[in-house]
């Protein structure tokens, strides 16, 4: 049995290596192309050959991870949604009618739920996980949103979610009415930005709402003042499903998979799986810049540059998923576009 007091965290492996880095990046630049015609794929075609090990990519059973939980910071009004609607969107996803449903078929994912802190039963499911924490966290404004010992629970139980998951690539998405509010939270205070500057709209807040959320977070950051410590600060300010996400993000890269970072939630779970265990980051794919405010300050702060920007908000993972044929399109190139000297062509003429 786990201890759930104490965090236990698996190694990670940075995947620098510079020999194969080099034998990448030769394979990549012969290729029939100027240098650096591809752009960001031929990053994405490094970082993945590295996470592998590999001068060949090869992904096998890729995973789609949906964590659900509510938030007890929603009682005060900062989501345009009424609570209920996160059980009613887990239903939706279990029954296969959600945008991810239909992302993860196209794209041939497997999808599990997590319940990881939904403020109801959820009946049983083949594709639902019941890991639940607590129902909902606690109202922030007020105390920590989680204990410590919840906190760690949390991350403990997302870890062991991916440890039972085949294939070698793994995508998280979330669903938790009024959970922009602890991920611009998070941000704030790990990244050390005004809260003014990362507060956004969420589900479709008009401006009075807007400023209503703005207040509330202001208060809620305040109340929290001396909590700077990752873990202490996840616990204070987080979610559970943006906690249980972390540790599945320091699993999946402990284990060497491609991780698909969805959007301004799954962000804030990057950020925090980065403050606890850095190496993480070298695993983590951002797949694009949502349209949440925040979410471009904190891919900055985490040095990401993100495949898409296609002016998303929904999260649920679906991001994550769209950018998907960008990785196939990089393996694929990798290993099956010619060279310079396989097809017989000229290569730059030195001036």
């Amino acid at each position: 049995m786990t201890d759930n007091t104490a965090l236990l965290l698996p190694a990670i492996e940075a995947t620098a290596d510079a020999a194969l880095a080099a034998r990448l990046q030769h394979l990549i630049d012969h290729k029939t192309k100027p240098l650096g015609a591809l752009g960001q794929l031929e990053t994405l075609a490094l970082q993945l050959g590295l996470i592998q090990r590999s001068e060949t990519i090869r992904f096998y059973a890729p995973q789609m991870v949906v964590f659900a939980a509510d938030h007890g910071i929603a009682s005060e009004g900062v989501s345009a949604f009424p609570q209920a609607v996160t059980l009613q969107m887990v239903g939706n996803m279990l029954a296969g009618g959600a945008a991810i449903n239909v992302f993860a078929r196209q794209h041939g994912f497997a999808l599990q739920v997590v319940d990881a802190g939904v403020a109801a039963e959820l009946a049983a499911h083949p594709q639902l996980l019941q890991r639940k924490i607590g129902a909902g966290t606690a109202n922030l404004c007020a105390g920590p949103a989680m204990s410590s010992a919840q906190a760690v629970q949390a991350i403990h139980a997302g870890m062991a979610v991916v440890k039972d998951l085949p294939g070698n690539v793994v995508a998280f998405g979330e669903m938790g009415i009024a959970n922009t509010s602890p991920a611009a939270l998070l941000l704030a205070r790990l990244a050390r930005l005004p809260i003014s500057e990362v507060v956004g709209r969420g589900t479709g807040l008009d401006d009075a709402q807007l400023v209503h959320k703005r207040s509330v977070l202001t208060r809620a950051l305040a109340h929290h003042a001396d909590v700077q410590e990752p873990l202490a600060v996840l616990a204070a300010l987080g979610g559970f499903e943006i906690a249980m996400m972390a540790g599945a993000m320091l699993q999946a890269a402990s284990e060497r998979r491609v991780v698909l970072v969805d959007g301004f939630i799954a962000g804030a779970a990057a950020l925090v799986a980065c403050a606890l265990l850095p190496a993480a980051k070298d695993y983590l794919v951002f797949c694009h810049c949502s349209a949440e405010r925040g979410h471009h300050l904190l891919l900055a702060h985490l040095q990401a540059t993100p495949l898409l920007n296609l002016d998303m908000r929904l999260g649920e993972g679906t991001g994550a998923l769209l950018a998907w044929p960008l990785l196939q399109s990089a393996s694929l190139f990798l290993a099956e576009m010619a060279s310079f000297d396989s097809a017989g062509v000229s290569g730059k003429t030195e001036i």
